[in-house]
């Protein structure tokens, strides 16, 4: 089971901004297809972004135009730069390596990285 360790989290008011990282050395399947997720109270977890080899990017429709995904393949690292946050963005944020349908890969997860968006 691969190893992921996200940091980079905090609390911001709305409209701020943050960037969340995300490191799992030794794992093979960053460098194909990066996820990043997120798990708000109540909710089930969603797909935020994803990244693929090349840099081809998509995103979950509440976020595109605001979040902007990015990864280092030789350093098997995945950044995510989130702008005009909003109190509904509040939630822990977790990367994985990603299937073609967005689905997470490997079952174990990181710590995740708390994000609270409030004024």
């Amino acid at each position: 089971q691969a190893q992921f360790v996200e940091f980079g989290g905090g609390l911001v008011q709305p409209g701020g901004s943050l960037r969340l990282s995300c490191t799992a050395p030794d794992n093979p399947f960053t460098t194909i297809r990066m996820g990043w997720y997120r798990l708000a109270p109540g909710k089930q977890r969603e797909l935020v972004a994803t990244i693929e080899l090349h840099g081809r990017a998509s995103y979950a429709d509440s976020v595109k135009g605001r979040f902007t995904i990015s990864k280092d393949n030789a350093r098997s690292t995945a950044s995510l730069q989130m702008n005009n946050l909003k109190p509904e963005d509040t939630a822990v944020y977790y990367c994985n390596s990603a299937r073609e349908d967005g689905t997470p890969i490997f079952d174990s997860w990181g710590q995740g990285t708390q994000v609270i968006v409030s004024s």
